[in-house]
Formats: C-alpha cells, structure tokens, sequence
C-alpha cells in the first residue's frame, strides 16, 4: 500500500467535544469522523483496524466450534413483545414503525432472533450443541452518548448464543467460550483481566467480564496480587468478619453534633475514625394490588460503615428487596424517624421499620449513629443492650483496597478497566417465554439452556488506546495496528537511490506476509513522522540518501526514545526478527 493512495486526514487539534484520549486521538488520527450523536463514520484508517479486530474474533470463534451467522439490524417487534423486553426496555431500544404502521426494532441485541432460529432449526437433542455467533451493526439509544467509539448509539458487536440439551452442557459451552475469549484478548496484545461479574435474577457464578485495564476506565476492577481471584465491583467480596463480636466498654449517649449531617463530618467533630461511625440508608419497597395500585409500603433501614459505600447489587439480593426496591422519599422517612435526613439511626424510630446491617456493622461495638433528632447523634450503641439484633445480616457494601480477599490468600487491590466483552449463562431466560423446546432422548420436549457472549469490536480499538497512548499519539500492539510497518523515505522524489530501495523493502515485507505502508506523499521528514506516531504504526524504518551512502537504514518501534542504525542488507531479517517477538 503507498501513502499516495490511501486516504490519510490527520488533524493538529481535537474537536472540542472529545473528552477521553481515545476519542481526541481517533479523531485527530483521521481514524472517525462524527456523524451525528454517537453516531461515526469509520474511515480507512480506523476500518483497517476494525477489521483485523474482527478477524482474530472470527478466527478463535471458529475455532471453538462456533458457526457464523449474520441477523437483521432491524426486527420485528413481535419476538420482543415474546420475551417481553419490547415493553420492558427503557428508550435505550429504538422503536420504528414502518409505512404499515408495524412496530420493529432496531437490535442492540440479538437473542429474541436467534431463539427464533433455534426454535425452528435445533428439533432434536441429536443437534446440540450448537453456537451460533455473528459479527454485526447494534444500536443503542443513549442517553448522553460520549466518549466516541467507547459509548456510541450505533456500534459493531460480536454476539454468540450457545443452545444446549441441560445445565451440564451449557456449562460446558460456557467454559468452551470462556477459554477462546482468552485467546482473543491474548492476541490483541492487551493488558486485561477476566473478572467474576454478577449473574443477575439467573443466579449462579457463570458470568464474566473481560476488562481492557486502563486508568481512565469507568468501571472498578477487584483482584488479589496473591491469587486468582478477581471480580468486577458490583460482584466483589471481601472476607468475612472474623470472631466474636466486641464487648460493649461505652455507655450510650446522646451528643451534639449542629450542622454535621455526614459521618465523616461527625467523625471529625468527635474526633474518632470514621470506620466508627455508621450510615443509615433508608429504602422502600411496595406491594401492588390486583389494579397495580400501591397497596402497602415497607421501609427499610439498612446500615453500613460510615467509610463503607452501598452496593445496590448486593442490596436486590437480600430476601424482601429482591423484587425491587426504591429510595424513600422524604416524606416516608420524616414520618418513619421524625427527622430529616443526615440524622438517621434504628434507635427511636416513629413508625416500625426493617432492619438489614452489613456484616461489618453486625460486629462492632461502641458504634455512632444519627440520633434521629436534627443535630444530634448516638455514641457507644450496642446490639443487644441498646437495640435489638438486626432483622438481616448480608454482605451489601463496596469492598475497598486493603479489605482480605474471600479466598484467605491476601488483600484486594482495585484498578480501572474497559468492559469490553463479557459471557453468560442465560439458562432459560429467553426459550421459555418463547416456547423454544426440543425433543430430548425421552421424547418429551424441553426449553434450551442458553448462554450469550458478547465483544464490543468498536469499542476494542477505543480500550486499546486509553491503555496504549503518549503524548505523541497512539501506540498500537501489532495484531491490531491498521498498518504493522511504515517505510518512510527521506526526499524519495529527489533521489532515484532512496526511491528504488524504499520500493524494493515495501515489496519484499508485502510478499512476506507484512502489513506495510509506503509513504510516498514527498512530505518534509518532520511532518511525516508526526503523521505516523500520532496513528500509531508500531514499526518505522527511515531511509535517506545519506544513510544509503553509510550503509545504514533506520528502524525505530513506536515506543523506542531513539532509532536504531541497521545495515541495509540486514533491514529485511531484522524487520522479521521484531514482529515474531
């Protein structure tokens, strides 16, 4: 490929709407073009690393025995009133009418479809199991979309939905995608974790999250140095409290405490640790008569560490919130405990509530808490003497650095991370409400257990460069860089020495296999270098007529300070000897 040929628009600025550095150099890189709110145009520069994203997907899905497909962007809505998510989902799903007035969709997924497919295809348990995958246009009609690629509307997906006979095969298919999804990360030549993530009303530990690490990910990764285990937040858990609780050594007592509503703020006050302090979340859930009418409300009081946040997740797990459950207004709890909030506790409630506590709370002693009276709280409360035990105890916090790991063998840590794919375990979810059975062995008919596994192929490159990027521009691995090597001539249209050898070492990486580009635009050597290190091509070599005269080309990687002087007879094997690294 020439530089003369190919379309290559770098910019020196961004455009002022692009926040993340992704977004900035992609732009700048001439790699998207903005279209519309979250919607772009992927040139010829971005396209080519797409596509080799694409490919490595392609190839370690057809190696786990997936089978390709492609299915329609647009659906009818009739699959998703089946499953109930056409009514369900939030404006995030764009609904369309056609000229005859017939709802459709336009998929961020695909599940309702390929449950259709297997329900008139897989008959038999003689066919399973079955996977079937497809590259393909989603769309998702955010809110606020930022970021570029990294939170579009419209976007490229991988989506596979494997279709088995029991539960035991589906785990089986699972671990089947599990293992080739680690595959493709390898490949990609990223730092990533594969992470425990929460599987939702299905229940059960199969699910998963690959997290490209990045320090300016929106999501929060918890791992242990010391052992394997890691976890995205909302699934992570620290090691239980250990031992008896503390006997009480305070009295209990109300104290002053004007204008400070936060724990932190009372701990200061009173000059005591934070992690002394509890906070007091109230929640409400309600119970609906036959005409869907609010019946009856039950409050709920649930206590966390002062230095310990809320995890909603863990929350919806507890017995009695499962269903659903909402922040109390201001009213209910004013009419529950007589103040306002920022003074809340469990000791002189008005009206009944229930009680959950954190595993934490549940074994300390001595502890402070709002005093259910505007300026004031309660130091030295004590389960048992001062309160009775807690209705719930649960784990329903955020771990935090330093907290023991669950598995005993050391302490979390917590690093950024880019969700870019993700596998599950569906069970039933989708072939029951679809009446999607089989015949199995016995001749009855059975609902498939299903699993989903997606990869956010537009999203990669963005991940790839928050982890890969200096101040010059981007850094790409090799497998997804849109060109491996770059051959940069130096005054090729005054010299017929430097343009025959720049010919001769483009031709000769092209018959070996090398994704190379020759830049042949006769820019000054300043202007060009900028061009290459802000895209990001791994690999330059420099040729000059001076450099011919010594004998001598110039190779320089991407990350390198400096170039390194390689014999011109010796560019070629040298060349090769750094990308099989």
């Amino acid at each position: 490929m020439k530089a003369s040929q190919f379309l290559i628009s770098t910019l020196k600025e961004a455009p002022a709407d692009a926040e993340v550095a992704s977004h900035r150099l992609m732009m700048r890189a001439g790699m998207i073009k903005r279209l519309g709110a979250g919607i772009y145009t992927y040139m010829p520069m971005g396209l080519r690393v797409i596509r080799k994203v694409e490919a490595i997907v392609r190839e370690e899905m057809n190696r786990a025995g997936a089978v390709e497909c492609t299915m329609p962007v647009v659906q009818p809505a009739e699959l998703w009133q089946e499953t109930g998510r056409f009514e369900k989902m939030g404006p995030e799903l764009l609904r369309i009418k056609d000229r005859h007035e017939r709802d459709f969709v336009v998929q961020p997924t695909s599940e309702e479809v390929v449950t259709d497919i297997a329900r008139q295809e897989l008959r038999s348990y003689k066919q399973l199991p079955k996977n079937l995958y497809q590259i393909q246009t989603k769309f998702r009609d955010e809110r606020r979309p930022r970021f570029g690629l990294m939170r579009g509307r419209e976007f490229i997906m991988k989506d596979a939905y494997s279709f088995d006979r029991d539960v035991a095969s589906a785990k089986r298919s699972y671990e089947a995608m599990s293992t080739a999804y680690r595959a493709i990360f390898d490949r990609f030549g990223l730092r990533y974790r594969a992470v425990a993530a929460d599987s939702g009303a299905i229940g059960g530990d199969l699910s998963e999250e690959f997290q490209v690490i990045a320090s300016t990910g929106e999501d929060a990764i918890v791992y242990c140095a010391a052992s394997d285990y890691a976890a995205n937040m909302e699934k992570a858990e620290a090691l239980a409290p250990q031992g008896p609780r503390a006997a009480a050594a305070q009295d209990m007592k109300k104290v002053p405490t004007p204008g400070k509503s936060t724990c932190a703020d009372v701990a200061q006050l009173l000059g005591v640790p934070l992690a002394a302090t509890v906070k007091s979340l109230v929640l409400a859930t309600d119970a609906l008569n036959e005409r869907g009418e609010i019946a009856n409300t039950t409050v709920w009081l649930l206590l966390v560490r002062g230095d310990h946040d809320m995890n909603e997740i863990k929350v919806s797990k507890v017995p009695g919130l499962a269903d659903g459950f909402r922040f109390a207004t201001v009213a209910e709890i004013e009419a529950h405990f007589g103040t306002k909030p920022g003074y809340l506790g469990p000791i002189g409630t008005k009206l009944p509530v229930k009680v959950v506590a954190d595993r934490e709370v549940a074994v300390m002693a001595d502890w402070i808490c709002g005093a259910n009276e505007e300026g004031f709280h309660i130091a030295g409360v004590n389960w048992g003497r001062d309160l009775p035990e807690p209705a719930a105890v649960a784990d329903i916090r955020n771990v935090v650095e330093g907290d023991a790991s669950p598995d005993g063998k050391g302490t979390l840590a917590i690093e950024r991370g880019i969700e870019v794919g993700h596998v599950f375990y569906l069970g039933t979810k989708y072939s029951e409400p679809m009446k999607a059975t089989f015949l199995d062995e016995d001749g009855k008919p059975k609902p498939f257990e299903m699993g989903c596994y997606g990869i956010g192929i537009t999203r990669l490159p963005a991940a790839a460069i928050e982890q890969n990027h200096d101040e010059r521009g981007i850094v790409w691995p090799d497998a997804i860089a849109p060109f491996t090597v770059v051959v940069c001539p130096i005054g090729m249209d005054r010299s017929a020495d430097v343009k025959a050898a720049a010919q001769k070492l483009h031709d000769d990486l092209q018959s070996a296999g090398v994704d190379v580009i020759l830049d042949d635009r006769g820019e000054r050597p300043g202007a060009m270098f900028a061009d290459w290190e802000l895209i990001g091509v791994p690999h330059r070599v420099v040729i000059s007529d001076r450099g011919l005269k010594e004998g001598q080309l110039e190779y320089q990687h991407r990350r390198d300070a400096a170039a390194t002087k390689v014999p011109a007879g010796e560019v070629f094997g040298f060349l090769k000897g750094r990308l099989a690294r």
